[in-house]
């Protein structure tokens, strides 16, 4: 079985950039096909544009812009690549960085696809440090990272905690309705709780209230839109379910401290 080595990947690679223990690529794919093989250290992939389809030993994920996996080290997969134009951004961690830390990366095993808006929003944040070519983007990165881990592993300890299945079912609920008006009491009729105690407990599991979940997955549903050059802001805007691309603006520069129109410029920067 083909082992990848450190910035190895299948493709034309835009942009390496080696920090202190992790590194970071962005790869235009040109294979249709890698067999199996799995890679030298942890690494998270994310889909930047166009579509690819990766499967492991447990799942098959379909994969479209926005899309997020992470590896655990020697963790063996297979890759398929639809016909057309496919690019991921790629954050390599070595075994000593989570080291050097004190974290336990063995709490985070295998390879899974990530849903969580705020781990996907740090993501983002660590593509646009990547290509400003200034001295805090390594600081910047190890401090993003940070946040995504530690995230990352929460999500995995209340997973083993068995949170209540109500917020599962909610999670799926908002991930797909997003973009359309939801009310407290919908919402509560379906998952047969009071309105009530869905309201007093949702921080606890989603760590905001339910508006700011709401929008920051249409934030991050935004993100993936962009990939598309085709679309303009105020077709994404009301896509995301955003009553005009003045509320999108506001929101967006809330979650990526910056505007549309900058993000967009650095996604297509080589």
């Amino acid at each position: 079985m083909k082992h990848s080595k450190k910035g190895e990947f299948y493709g034309d690679t835009n942009k390496t950039i080696y920090l202190d223990g992790i590194t970071l690529t962005d790869t235009v794919y040109t294979h249709p096909k890698v067999d199996w093989h799995y890679h030298e250290h942890a690494y998270f992939t994310f889909i930047l544009e166009g579509n690819v389809i990766e499967g492991n030993k447990k799942e098959v994920y379909n994969c479209s812009p926005g899309s997020l996996l992470f590896h655990n080290w020697q963790d063996a997969h297979y890759n398929i690549k639809p016909d057309g134009f496919t690019r991921g951004f790629h954050l390599e961690i070595e075994k000593h960085w989570f080291e050097n830390l004190s974290l336990n990366s063995e709490n985070i095993e295998g390879s899974n696809k990530i849903v969580d808006p705020d781990i996907k929003l740090l993501m983002y944040k660590v593509f646009r440090a990547s290509k400003i070519d200034d001295n805090s983007a390594d600081l910047s990165t190890q401090i993003l990272l940070l946040e995504i881990i530690s995230r990352l592993q929460n999500n995995f300890k209340a997973v083993l905690d068995k949170k209540p299945k109500w917020v599962t079912t909610l999670d799926e609920i908002l991930h797909e309705q997003f973009a359309e008006p939801l009310t407290l009491e919908y919402l509560a009729s379906i998952l047969d709780i009071h309105p009530i105690h869905l309201s007093r407990d949702f921080s606890k599991y989603f760590h905001c209230n339910l508006g700011e979940y709401i929008r920051k997955l249409k934030v991050e549903k935004a993100l993936s839109l962009m990939s598309s050059q085709n679309q303009s802001f105020t077709e994404i805007a009301y896509q995301c379910g955003f009553s005009d691309q003045s509320h999108f603006n506001r929101c967006f520069r809330e979650m990526n401290e910056i505007n549309p129109s900058q993000h967009k410029k650095i996604l297509f920067k080589k």
